[in-house]
């Protein structure tokens, strides 16, 4: 067999492989260094290098929402994104949402509310409605519900998300 000239053609003798690269992510309030193949996604290095599950993996397309975690205070679906391209952000997850103890008013909300079935969506849901409120454009229930579509709830509970959100915009956050 001749030699393919493609260095990561199955057919060639030798085969590299991309070297691991250290990213420092800040998570939570704490700054983490880890090593990870480039092709690493923000949402894989959460889960399974920092074991911050909370985030979840539901279409893996940014589709669903359900991995939305806040980016240097904006919403961001984690599947779509390299951890690279955020080396040196600050990612809160719904685990780095509560304080000293306390629950976000976000996440209060929504057990008040009963904003959640089966709770899968429930973490992205809940980051997305924190970015949402800071974002200041929202002020009706069909504008929370616009700004909320990129959150899908498989279950049906908007009626309660869109509650448990309008509660906390009462709320000083």
């Amino acid at each position: 067999m001749s030699p393919s000239p493609f260095p990561n053609d199955p057919g060639s003798k030798s085969i590299s492989k991309p070297a691991a690269i250290p990213v420092t992510l800040n998570v939570n309030g704490q700054e983490r260094t880890l090593t990870i193949a480039p092709w690493t996604t923000l949402l894989d290095a959460l889960r399974d290098h920092l074991d911050l599950t909370g985030t979840k993996k539901g279409c893996d397309h940014g589709q669903c929402g359900a991995c939305t975690v806040l980016v240097d205070g904006r919403r961001l679906v984690s599947c779509l994104t390299f951890a690279v391209m955020k080396d040196g952000a600050n990612i809160t997850t719904v685990e780095g949402l509560a304080t000293d103890g306390a629950l976000h008013p976000v996440q209060q909300a929504f057990i008040d509310h009963d904003a959640f079935q089966c709770g899968y969506c429930t973490p992205g849901q809940i980051c997305s409605a924190v970015a949402l409120i800071a974002e200041g454009k929202a002020k009706t229930a069909e504008e929370i519900r616009e700004l909320m579509s990129g959150n899908i709830c498989r279950c049906g509970a908007y009626p309660n998300i869109v509650a448990a959100i309008q509660q906390a915009m009462g709320a000083k956050l």
